[in-house]
């Protein structure tokens, strides 16, 4: 039974939501900037943007990244960019999303870095990891894999946290650019579960998960 508040207020929530806003521009080290202003306005979480050509896993010097390169998001291509998109940020008390799909496992990888660098456990660190490669094959565009490849990495990495990040949430089924590639709202919501099924049975047949 929920227990009245006094006042006739309603209770407090146990646990506040996270309030961050989806960002990320030009370099690493303005974007840090940028975290930085937001956090300091009461902004409680982060969410990064990462630009094209780090979505599909090219370095800002790749011919193919000309143009693009800091337009939609942040660059980030190195343990260097890293260090300085977090630098100054305890890793350790920050909640971040990063919407990436494709690269994932490396951004993972270079942001479970940092915060050790930082001194932080890996097992402290919260955050998510988008890494639904599925609906980059059904509407977005950005991949870098075959399917069966990619969608071994998903897993890899809900395996991975499972043992060492039990705070990160490795995978983020999202839907949204489907309609915005034309499916109906029905359409969108069965193939977001659908997608969602894929990915537990890849999970499940990997036979890294209990």
């Amino acid at each position: 039974m929920d227990e009245k508040a006094p006042s006739g207020r309603l209770p407090e929530r146990d646990r506040p939501w996270v309030m961050r806003t989806y960002a990320g521009h030009s370099s690493a080290t303005a974007t840090n900037a940028l975290f930085r202003r937001n956090l300091a306005k009461g902004q409680t979480g982060l969410s990064v943007a990462f630009d094209l050509p780090t979505q599909t896993g090219y370095d800002p010097d790749h011919e193919l990244a000309a143009g693009e390169v800091g337009r939609v998001g942040v660059p980030v291509a190195h343990l260097g960019d890293m260090r300085a998109l977090f630098d100054g940020i305890p890793l350790a008390e920050m909640n971040t999303s990063m919407t990436i799909n494709a690269p994932a496992m490396w951004l993972l990888g270079l942001y479970g870095t940092v915060a050790a660098e930082q001194g932080a456990e890996l097992a402290r660190c919260a955050g998510t990891t988008q890494n639904d490669i599925i609906k980059e094959y059904l509407s977005r565009g950005t991949y870098i894999f075959p399917p069966a490849a990619s969608l071994r990495l998903t897993a890899d990495i809900i395996a991975y946290t499972l043992r060492e990040m039990p705070k990160w949430n490795p995978v983020n089924i999202c839907s949204y650019h489907l309609q915005e590639a034309g499916a109906t709202p029905v359409q969108e919501v069965g193939f977001a579960l659908a997608t969602a099924v894929a990915v537990l049975d890849q999970v499940r047949d990997s036979g890294q998960v209990p």
